[in-house]
């Protein structure tokens, strides 16, 4: 596949999936808000961003955080990820955030060009970690068909639902 991916949020979860992608022989770069969580993924060959904006040059960008509003704010807030000259091609969210809210992202991504899949997972850290999440995702089918394989290193069931929220 050889794209660049690039990972926020490595809260329990962002983490264990990262590694499920590191140890598939994905390369990716991650960002954090607490730096330090960031760190120990350098020594499973991550490379450690010093800013959201540095994995706009990523092809595919994974987030993965605790609500709408930190979704929002690491897309679109101060340093945002997309507040750039550079933007990635494909924002994949896999967060458990609303219907209202993801669609209002991803009308805004539309806007300046950058495709949105929704990939929300079931399971729990321990889950996570043993690559054994059910992901249901929904967008366009060819972003799916993309960035399935990625999908598929941390999960033991991926599917897509269709477009648009469904999947929320």
């Amino acid at each position: 596949m050889g794209k660049r991916v690039g990972w926020i949020g490595l809260g329990r979860m962002g983490e264990a999936m990262v590694k499920r992608l590191l140890k598939a022989g994905h390369e990716a770069a991650v960002w954090n808000r607490t730096a330090a969580k960031a760190a120990p993924l350098a020594e499973y060959g991550a490379h450690i961003a010093t800013s959201k904006q540095e994995l706009a040059s990523c092809d595919v960008v994974f987030t993965m955080v605790s609500t709408t509003d930190d979704l929002k704010q690491v897309l679109f807030g101060e340093g945002g990820l997309v507040t750039g000259a550079a933007k990635p091609r494909v924002v994949v969210d896999s967060s458990s955030i609303s219907q209202e809210g993801s669609a209002e992202i991803r009308e805004r991504l539309t806007a300046i060009n950058v495709a949105y899949l929704c990939a929300p997972v079931s399971g729990n850290a321990k889950v996570a970690k043993a690559g054994k999440l059910l992901v249901v995702a929904s967008g366009p089918k060819a972003l799916y068909d993309e960035v399935e394989p990625y999908l598929a290193a941390m999960a033991r069931k991926v599917m897509w639902v269709g477009e648009g929220e469904l999947a929320r």
